[in-house]
């Protein structure tokens, strides 16, 4: 009689531990997770700072007006496309935007998706609207 009760309680413990177990490792991998997406996502920030500044020198260089810029990574995990909205290159007495230091400002849309690479882990698409001295 005694030894079914331990057979028993032995049974028991091993499902609790188990299921503890199994617990442990969702959450091992859940992390693991997130930390990879985390740095893809962290990856694309610092792209879109890059395309930005690319953009502004190709603005800087070209003697027309640009609407649209496409920057592709190196590596070929990003793409940015940056939209020019509005070009303030005016000198007015009311709104005067232009300085000694600058030529002037844009007004600019970025875009930053990433690309069907395999060191992707999640598609990440970031957007930001901003208002840059030239």
């Amino acid at each position: 009689m005694r030894n079914g009760f331990g057979m028993i309680q032995v049974i028991f413990f091993m499902l609790i531990l188990s299921g503890l177990l199994t617990i442990a490792m969702k959450y091992a991998t859940i992390t693991t997770k997130q930390t990879a997406d985390l740095y893809v996502k962290e990856q694309a920030e610092l792209f879109m700072s890059s395309a930005v500044e690319l953009a502004l020198l190709g603005i800087s260089s070209h003697s027309g007006k640009l609407d649209e810029i496409n920057v592709i990574s190196d590596d070929k995990r990003f793409e940015a496309n940056i939209t020019i909205k509005t070009y303030y290159l005016f000198t007015n007495p009311i709104t005067n935007l232009e300085t000694e230091e600058s030529n002037g400002m844009i007004d600019m849309n970025i875009i930053v998706k990433t690309t069907k690479h395999p060191k992707n882990s999640r598609e990440v698409r970031l957007t930001r609207r901003s208002l840059q001295r030239l």
